[in-house]
């Protein structure tokens, strides 16, 4: 029963998060415990059993996982609104200088004098193909990011200048790596460390203007959480049969 709770409680959280951008739906993976072996198989000779005898102890978490489908792009027309069509993720930079990483493209502009950076919504800083800061310098208009995260823009003179290139990275066991809220993870060992997207690897576009849906489907959660549900009724009616029959056996008289 409390494995069906966490089952609930877990479904509960990704139909809390159907309109979080680039938020990935989370599943329970269950494993059976241990086995009391009344009587082992000990066939020999066409003599014994062929079978074990054995009773289960249950069920409990084994882990809670993610799954990190692509999920609908959504048409914003803000130029600093991006989207990770395939792999990947994003690389931020918190004001105590570790690094965090997130599908979520939703990024504004932070201005500060005659500097301007990309920042996310929290004001993390987002970081280049260089691990350093975008910055948009002053007279910089019509800002344009490619498939591949090259950023340009037009200066004051009308050209056309390459300003930096945003960093996509990906890991090895994206399952791995530990969620610590605000759309944002943390590598662990687990997760293994990041890998930059470059050229000769790239599996990866951003599309500028769209933002990343979450890959939440209210139907299947849905139906996830009615057959949890009843698996939680049917494991609570199991133990109240086993009590009622004990009670029966205990008030039996010679």
């Amino acid at each position: 029963m409390k494995s069906q709770q966490l089952s609930v409680d877990t479904i509960a959280n990704n139909l809390a998060n159907v309109n979080t951008t680039g938020y990935k739906r989370q599943k329970v993976e269950f494993k059976d415990l241990l086995y009391a072996t009344i009587r082992k198989s000990d066939l020999n000779e066409g003599v014994g059993s062929p079978v074990n005898l054995q009773v289960g102890h249950g069920v409990m978490p084994m882990a809670t996982s993610r799954v990190f489908t692509t999920g609908n792009l959504e048409a914003t027309a803000n130029p600093f609104d991006l989207a990770i069509e395939g792999e990947g993720f994003f690389v931020v930079e918190t004001p105590t200088g570790e690094l965090r990483y997130t599908r979520d493209g939703n990024f504004k502009l932070s201005v500060d004098f005659d500097e301007t950076r990309l920042v996310t919504a929290d004001g993390y800083t987002v970081l280049s193909e260089f691990d350093d800061e975008i910055v948009f310098m002053e007279g910089i208009s019509n800002i344009n990011i490619s498939e591949t995260g090259l950023i340009t823009g037009e200066n004051e003179d009308g050209e056309i200048e390459e300003i930096t290139t945003i960093k996509l990275v990906k890991f090895l066991n994206p399952e791995g790596l530990e969620a610590v809220g605000k759309n944002l993870y943390k590598a662990t060992v687990a997760s293994g460390e990041e890998i930059p997207m470059e050229d000769e690897n790239r599996t990866s576009t951003i599309r500028q203007g769209y933002l990343e849906t979450s890959n939440v489907q209210i139907v299947d959660e849905m139906v996830r959480m009615i057959t949890a549900q009843r698996a939680y009724e049917i494991n609570s009616k199991a133990i109240q049969t086993s009590d009622d029959m004990l009670s029966m056996a205990n008030n039996l008289k010679r």
